[in-house]
């Protein structure tokens, strides 16, 4: 590393200990089309999976062919995710946001018409546009607010909002759905959609001059950019982290309501009681952790808090399987979502200060790898159920939070071999000096 670049590391520790961090409502004020982007960015694939049945009607396909389909928007996103992950850091965020925007718009008014072909369509953009905007959203808010603890606070209000979105999503959408059918919740999110690319559009001017402050104007090349974001002191683990964990949740999350049915007989409106107390409970705990990890004096370490939420979740997912107590199991069901938001809350927080620049190309494969951990959770967790029942998907789930513990302590241990505290300098809170001097090769 030259000396030019420790030089500037000692100084962004400086500013990062005498930090001021706005308060959340002014954090919202500055946010909100960010805010509002990322919560319409959820409702196509929550009005495809709520109005399932009635799609699949009016396609004149099978209810399982069409549920299919959502597996497309999936590899969609795990495809676009990685591919234009560089490019993430390349143009304004919110120029990119907007293009995801616009390309949802496209895909909402495709779905609208209800056939088949423009189904699969619609499936596919959505993944795409959805793979380009989350993390451009996530970025361009994490931009505002410079490149310590604030940043990554904003960052985590984003995550914060999605978690809401995904927890009220379904009323908002069935009651007007009541007086212009799923047809007209899609169009509704394609003039939405429009409105708030034009208003990121809007914004473009100070975009730029932030995030030409931020990287000094040097932009690496496609493949330079991998390279240096591999070099960053615990990325690659921290994004193993977050497959693992959104397998584990999102496979958990797919067998519940059968859980639920065979070992307690809750039917489905029941059942709805105990997503919405899963629900409820990421949210919150999603919430309160970004404000905590990113506060000005925090009381415990990033990297501590991401051990003990990992430990959370593979005691509670372990757990869960093997109770016969419907208080116990929703209690655990709680536990489990709230341990989640904890770890999801943590490794956003800790890859948008420790990659700098190149926040936007991490959050990108981030959520990449997340649309994978989708599949792979489903996918084993089904065998598990499968091979062994309940005790199999146990071990499974409880495996994979294993492995991802296993990843933590490596972060914690990498935090370690800094030489300054996370509390007193901002140790977890900059940018691995190795990643911004674009000069070093890694």
């Amino acid at each position: 590393m030259s000396n030019g670049a420790g030089t500037s590391q000692m100084k962004r520790d400086d500013q990062d200990t005498g930090e001021q961090l706005p308060g959340d409502l002014k954090m919202t004020r500055t946010l909100w089309p960010i805010l509002l982007a990322s919560a319409v960015g959820l409702l196509p694939f929550t009005i495809f999976s709520t109005y399932l049945v009635p799609i699949a009607g009016e396609s004149g396909s099978s209810v399982a062919a069409m549920g299919g389909l959502r597996g497309l928007g999936g590899l969609a996103a795990l495809l676009v995710g990685t591919a234009l992950a560089p490019l993430i850091d390349r143009v304004p965020k919110e120029w990119a946001a907007a293009g995801g925007l616009g390309v949802l718009a496209v895909s909402a008014a495709l779905g609208a018409s209800g056939e088949y072909v423009l189904l699969v369509a619609f499936c596919l953009l959505v993944g795409a546009g959805t793979a380009v905007l989350n993390p451009a959203l996530t970025a361009a808010a994490a931009d505002r607010f410079g490149s310590g603890k604030a940043a990554s606070r904003a960052a985590t209000l984003v995550t914060a909002t999605q978690s809401m979105t995904a927890m009220l999503a379904a009323p908002v959408i069935a009651l007007p759905a009541v007086f212009w059918g799923w047809e007209g919740d899609l169009l509704a999110v394609t003039a939405v959609s429009l409105l708030l690319a034009a208003i990121l559009l809007s914004r473009r001017g100070r975009s730029v001059e932030e995030e030409e402050a931020a990287d000094g104007g040097e932009k690496l090349s496609y493949f330079a950019s991998f390279k240096a974001l591999a070099a960053v002191r615990g990325a690659v683990p921290l994004l193993l982290i977050s497959l693992l964990r959104t397998a584990v949740f999102m496979g958990y999350l797919a067998y519940l309501a059968a859980y639920y049915d065979s070992r307690f007989q809750l039917d489905p409106g029941l059942f709805s009681f105990v997503w919405t107390l899963s629900g409820a409970s990421f949210f919150v705990s999603n919430l309160l952790t970004g404000r905590l990890t990113n506060s000005a004096q925090p009381r415990v370490r990033t990297e501590h808090l991401l051990i003990l939420g990992l430990v959370a979740a593979m005691a509670s997912v372990v757990g869960f399987y093997f109770t016969h107590w419907l208080p116990l199991a929703l209690a655990l069901t709680s536990l489990h979502a709230a341990s989640h938001a904890v770890v999801a809350a943590c490794a956003v927080s800790l890859l948008v200060r420790r990659c700098g620049a190149l926040r936007g190309s991490a959050l990108s494969i981030n959520a990449a790898g997340m649309s994978l951990g989708v599949f792979v959770g489903a996918s084993l967790g089904g065998a598990g159920l499968g091979l062994a029942g309940y005790p199999g998907i146990a071990l499974v789930f409880g495996a994979l939070t294993a492995a991802a513990l296993g990843a933590a302590f490596l972060v914690s241990r990498l935090s370690g071999d800094e030489p300054t505290g996370d509390e007193l300098t901002g140790d977890d809170g900059t940018e691995n000096p190795d990643s911004s001097d674009t000069s070093t090769t890694p």
